[in-house]
């Protein structure tokens, strides 16, 4: 058998000799092959990391450089003259200087140089009545006097001399078969009165008329009780008009006494804050 030129190649041996492929020949073409393309993917792959690279580049340059209108850098932000002004509205002032304290009530009615609103019965004990809660007690007899001993009995009256009272007012309520005469003396300072109402030995004089017969005379037994507040010393002498001893257990007498306590306190401390409130609206001078 003859083949023409072209045909494969065979190893050694002639024709018709039982040949096999030269593998080192093949062996070594197919190795050629893969480094030649190993070559082109790299040189492939370099060039394209270099093309991004240059996009980049000229991305980054165009942003900076401000040609293409987009997005600005810091130093085209608004200067802070650009920013808006302030309000010209006037802001609020305060007076450094603290209003001065109101008036108190009874330093108007601790000493007679403030002291001033009329010193009359009307003024401490109006009307016909007194009303306290659900009781209501009948106004009798009143009087007033600058004979402040003449007022009391026992030893009172040198009290209220020798601690320097001006004036007594008394005025007596009833109200069941109770009876309650209430004395106010003035004095010229709290000191005074004060020293009075703890001094206080005897008692007060009941005043009656007016609807009240006689009572808390003659030795009969009542409940007496002294108090003061500002330049006021306030006394109250309690009982029965049918002249019947009281007792520790003669609770209408006591609250009766109570009420009439109260009452006179109440007027004292309005009397001060009347005067306070009306030294407050006045202009300073």
């Amino acid at each position: 058998m003859s083949f023409g030129q072209g045909g494969p190649s065979w190893g050694p041996g002639g024709p018709g000799e039982s040949r096999t492929p030269d593998w080192a020949a093949l062996a070594e073409a197919s190795a050629a092959r893969g480094r030649r393309k190993k070559w082109l993917m790299i040189g492939g792959g370099a060039v394209a990391t270099a093309a991004v690279a240059a996009i980049v580049a000229t991305a980054v340059i165009t942003t900076n450089g401000g040609s293409s209108g987009g997005n600005k850098n810091a130093s085209e932000l608004p200067a802070p003259a650009d920013l808006p002004s302030e309000s010209s509205a006037p802001e609020p002032s305060f007076s450094s200087v603290a209003p001065p304290p109101p008036p108190d009530p009874k330093d108007y009615i601790a000493d007679e140089k403030k002291d001033k609103a009329p010193v009359t019965v009307d003024a401490f004990f109006p009307g016909k009545k007194l009303t306290m809660g659900d009781r209501v007690y009948a106004k009798g007899a009143t009087a007033r006097t600058e004979s402040c001993a003449t007022t009391t009995q026992g030893a009172l009256g040198s009290i209220l001399d020798t601690n320097g009272c001006d004036q007594v007012i008394r005025a007596t309520y009833s109200k069941d078969g109770v009876a309650v005469t209430v004395g106010l003396a003035v004095f010229g300072t709290e000191a005074e009165a004060r020293k009075a109402a703890q001094q206080a030995s005897g008692g007060l004089a009941s005043l009656s008329g007016s609807g009240v017969p006689t009572f808390c005379r003659g030795g009969s037994v009542c409940r007496r009780t002294a108090n003061s507040y500002g330049r006021y010393a306030y006394f109250t002498i309690g009982g029965y008009t049918s002249g019947k001893n009281v007792t520790t257990a003669a609770k209408d007498v006591y609250k009766a006494g109570d009420d009439l306590t109260e009452f006179t306190f109440r007027q004292i401390r309005h009397r001060g804050e009347v005067q306070a409130s009306a030294a407050a609206g006045a202009p300073v001078a």
